[in-house]
């Protein structure tokens, strides 16, 4: 298939997509049975693998590869930092709405935001959502001169109850925002997550914290030499925008760190503050702990507009052993309510480790897909989730991954008293492994 023209219609396999390839420039378009919207361009760079197509996206660092899927008029394509593939295939046209631009009217704006949840939402049976009801409860709210402020709140009030992290909408030209949480006991504001970064610093860490990727990866010791990693995010971790920067700064400071590895009797690893990001750093990471090549998890995404509980085939992620610096060693996970998407993702790698990562903490946020953003015809945009990420035959999505050692992450006693049950407790495990 070398020198194959990507030229002309394709459609995605779940995800709502159609794509128009004409030589070097790819444009992307949103599809709902009502509706075809335009969401983005991509030109196609002059280097690339055998086989393979890269497009930049005009205006945002995002990187898609279209790569041969086993036909002529079957590809796969892969966005930079993602953790699975999207499969295309040729059709004959476009869709015929997208021929007919859909008018900018609170109906319609109403109409494609619900229609799209409808068509791509992966998890109204584990929020226990009944969409079909709130859909028409809310329609009824809808007149065609409402005010946009006012049709925000509806909008809002639509998807706020899911308390799903992976759920928005943003407006700004009415300087309006929404973003879900599940919130528990222990969630923190981030106001009093400083608090908690400080207490595990000027507490337990002996000696200096180090910090790599723009600060988001930071390593030190804990008693007894052990190795302390805290992962503040997955994302952000490149000089430069985009997933590549990323990658190398990532991969540097991992070399930095597990150069010490063969010194450290166990290994804590802390994402009980992590927003998420790539979930391919995840995997990068746990890399580096595996003495031998495991699936971590396998990635579907909702396929049938009509159902939401089929979905398409299975693509495996792999986590296999590291050449570059590593540790095969004890290592103990402090996890909880803050532990958002990628952070989960990373968490879920680590399952099927061996020997088992002791997981300590709270339950995670309880939310893994990537984030499929969408648009209005009015110009805003919203973001859901239409993926799962299984590990033998098992998605967590709404309750989290759950902890092997159930302590309070940061509940306001320790917070006041300056001290980290947690990172104590794992500790104490960990002194018991050696």
């Amino acid at each position: 298939m070398a020198g194959q023209s990507l030229d002309g219609a394709w459609r995605s396999e779940g995800y709502g997509l159609h794509f128009d390839v004409s030589g070097t420039t790819l444009k992307a378009y949103e599809l709902t049975a009502i509706s075809c919207l335009p969401s983005f361009t991509a030109e196609r760079e002059s280097a690339a693998a055998a086989g393979e197509m890269t497009f930049k996206v005009v205006g945002q660092p995002a990187t898609y590869i279209l790569r041969p899927g086993g036909s002529a008029d079957r590809w796969l394509v892969h966005r930079n930092g993602a953790a699975s593939d999207m499969v295309i295939r040729r059709v004959r046209a476009a869709p015929a709405l997208c021929a007919q631009p859909i008018a900018d009217t609170p109906p319609n704006n109403f109409d494609v935001f619900t229609r799209t949840w409808a068509e791509q939402y992966g998890f109204f049976d584990v929020r226990k959502a009944d969409w079909r009801g709130i859909t028409a409860r809310a329609r009824a709210r809808v007149a065609d001169r409402i005010a946009p402020q006012e049709l925000f709140q509806i909008l809002k009030e639509m998807i706020e109850p899911l308390d799903d992290a992976h759920t928005s909408i943003v407006a700004r030209a009415i300087n309006q925002g929404f973003g879900g949480t599940r919130k528990t006991e222990h969630w923190l504001e981030r106001d009093a997550r400083p608090r908690a970064f400080e207490i595990t610093e000027q507490r337990y860490i002996r000696g200096s914290l180090k910090s790599w990727c723009n600060g988001q990866v930071q390593y030190g010791r804990l008693d007894s030499g052990v190795g302390y990693l805290r992962l503040k995010s997955f994302s952000n971790f490149g000089a430069q925008p985009g997933f590549e920067s990323g990658s190398s700064a990532l991969e540097e400071a991992l070399d930095a760190i597990f150069a010490e590895a063969s010194s450290w009797p166990g290994l804590v690893i802390d994402v009980r503050i992590n927003g998420g990001g790539s979930d391919t750093w995840g995997l990068n990471i746990a890399s580096r702990l595996a003495a031998a090549p495991y699936i971590a998890y396998s990635k579907q995404a909702r396929l049938d507009p009509e159902n939401a509980s089929r979905w398409t085939d299975p693509q495996p992620s792999e986590v296999r052993p590291s050449p570059r610096p590593s540790f095969h060693g004890p290592v103990v996970e402090l996890i909880g309510i803050n532990s958002v998407s990628a952070a989960e993702t990373f968490t879920q790698a680590l399952l099927k480790r061996i020997p088992h990562v002791t997981r300590i903490g709270e339950n995670t946020q309880g939310v893994f897909s990537d984030v499929l953003s969408r648009r209005l015809p009015n110009g805003w945009t919203f973001g859901l989730p239409n993926e799962r990420f299984v590990t033998d035959g098992k998605a967590y999505d709404g309750s989290g991954i759950a902890p092997d050692v159930p302590v309070p992450v940061f509940p306001r006693t320790d917070l006041e008293a300056g001290r980290d049950g947690a990172l104590e407790r794992a500790l104490e495990l960990i002194g018991k492994k050696f």
